[in-house]
């Protein structure tokens, strides 16, 4: 077994978790104006080359807008935001999502799959249909919660490259983060069983080049989760 050097955050990704925090929990509103760069550095005791980076990938992140001669002001997220925005919305509050973020992604997810399916199963290989059995069956046989949610996740991957979009992996592994979350929930609630019925579903149909029937369970699955009896939102938990 191989064991990694263990580091501690910079002074500047504590600086920028803390920000995060600030303005994901209320307490920075949208609007609100920062003290300026050097005041910051002397409240929390940083340089000010940690103040101006953190700032700088703030704005990155769509947190924070620099307005020159006037100041830094807390951004709208929702506005400005990346899906390195979402990465650290995911990350708030102990990697625990907020409903309408988990509810965003399923809608997101129920466009791109659906988009998937009507490009690939028309036209899929005998060869593609067996390669994809066996990500599903890695699920099936997974003896963790992690081996499942990797080949869920490369089961829907590889679909997503056979579609032939070019677009459509490249989006889908941009959420890997967030999906390797959610499905870490839906295990933890529902187990490692359910998840292999769902994917083996969505399977069957790509076997049967069933377009149609496809794209109806995947809005049908996607759905149940949330608003039917797969959800996974936190939200009771948020006392």
């Amino acid at each position: 077994m191989e064991f990694q050097k263990i580091s501690s955050p910079s002074l500047r990704d504590l600086f920028i978790e803390q920000l995060e925090h600030l303005i994901l929990s209320g307490k920075l509103q949208v609007g609100e104006k920062l003290p300026p760069e050097r005041q910051l550095a002397e409240m929390m005791q940083v340089s000010r080359a940690v103040v101006n980076s953190g700032i700088s990938e703030l704005e990155k992140k769509g947190f924070l807008t620099v307005k020159p001669r006037s100041g830094t002001y807390v951004a709208d997220f929702r506005r400005k935001g990346t899906l390195d925005t979402l990465i650290a919305i995911m990350n708030y509050n102990g990697g625990r999502m907020r409903d309408q973020e988990i509810r965003s992604i399923f809608e997101v997810r129920i466009a791109l799959d659906t988009l998937a399916a009507q490009l690939a199963i028309n036209t899929i290989s005998d060869k593609n249909i067996q390669r994809l059995l066996e990500f599903v069956n890695q699920i099936r046989d997974a003896q963790d919660v992690t081996t499942a949610i990797e080949s869920a996740y490369e089961f829907q991957h590889e679909f997503a490259l056979i579609s032939g979009n070019t677009l459509i992996p490249l989006i889908f592994q941009s959420f890997r983060a967030p999906i390797f979350n959610m499905w870490e929930r839906y295990c933890e609630l529902y187990g490692i069983e359910e998840l292999y019925r769902s994917n083996y579903k969505t399977w069957t149909y790509i076997r049967d080049r069933d377009t149609q029937g496809a794209i109806e369970w995947i809005q049908e699955s996607m759905q149940d989760c949330i608003d039917g009896k797969h959800q996974i939102y936190y939200s009771n938990e948020f006392v």
